[in-house]
């Protein structure tokens, strides 16, 4: 479960983002969608600005998180007992799961990096990778909590980025830009394990 503030979670609002999804793509992250996806899932279209009144950000927000509750299902799936290979495992599953969506992520990162939403973006940031960690299985509860959030922050995003123009099959490049950005932390934390057994020698006795 994340620390950090979500949403409101109603039946009616997961429904309507879900109805809404196909309509983004052309009419972006606006009421006019909203209110197709309303018609479309035989919902009242009067209902959308009593479902969503942040408007847009509103609507983001919650795709988000229900995002990350489909990532945190899908991920019950893996198989895989190293943490390292399950956090590439539940990205993996993000990225599967979301590719008919591809094109109105990219729209919800254009509303999230407009100036009035960057608390909204925080948060999004925050709750995406935090439950990807616990979809992992991580249970740090010490100074690497912050610290392993910290990092895939920066993974994570740049993977996103990297996936959203990726052509190849089955996202296969993104796998691999992945794998390399997560060796790298490897190796990081390789080296920092290293100066912190330096350091504790010359500590006084």
């Amino acid at each position: 479960m994340s620390l950090f503030a979500i949403p409101e979670r109603l039946p009616e609002r997961d429904a309507a983002i879900e109805a809404m999804l196909p309509h983004v793509p052309f009419d972006g992250w606006t009421m006019r969608a909203l209110r197709m996806g309303l018609a479309d899932a035989g919902m009242p279209v009067d209902d959308a600005e009593l479902l969503f009144p942040g408007g847009a950000a509103d609507m983001v927000d919650t795709f988000c998180d229900l995002a990350d509750r489909w990532m945190e299902q899908d991920a019950a799936t893996l198989a895989e007992t190293r943490l390292t290979a399950r956090v590439r495992g539940v990205i993996a599953l993000r990225f599967e799961r979301n590719r008919p969506h591809r094109e109105a992520i990219r729209r919800a990162l254009a509303v999230l990096a407009l100036p009035m939403n960057a608390r909204v973006a925080a948060a999004c940031s925050a709750r995406t990778v935090d439950s990807i960690w616990y979809a992992a299985g991580d249970e740090s509860a010490d100074f690497s909590w912050y610290t392993k959030r910290a990092i895939l922050t920066g993974v994570y995003g740049t993977t996103l980025l990297y996936w959203l123009r990726d052509g190849s099959e089955d996202g296969a490049d993104t796998l691999a830009f992945l794998d390399r950005r997560l060796a790298g932390v490897g190796r990081i934390g390789k080296l920092r394990g290293r100066l912190d057994t330096a350091l504790a020698r010359l500590r006084p006795a």
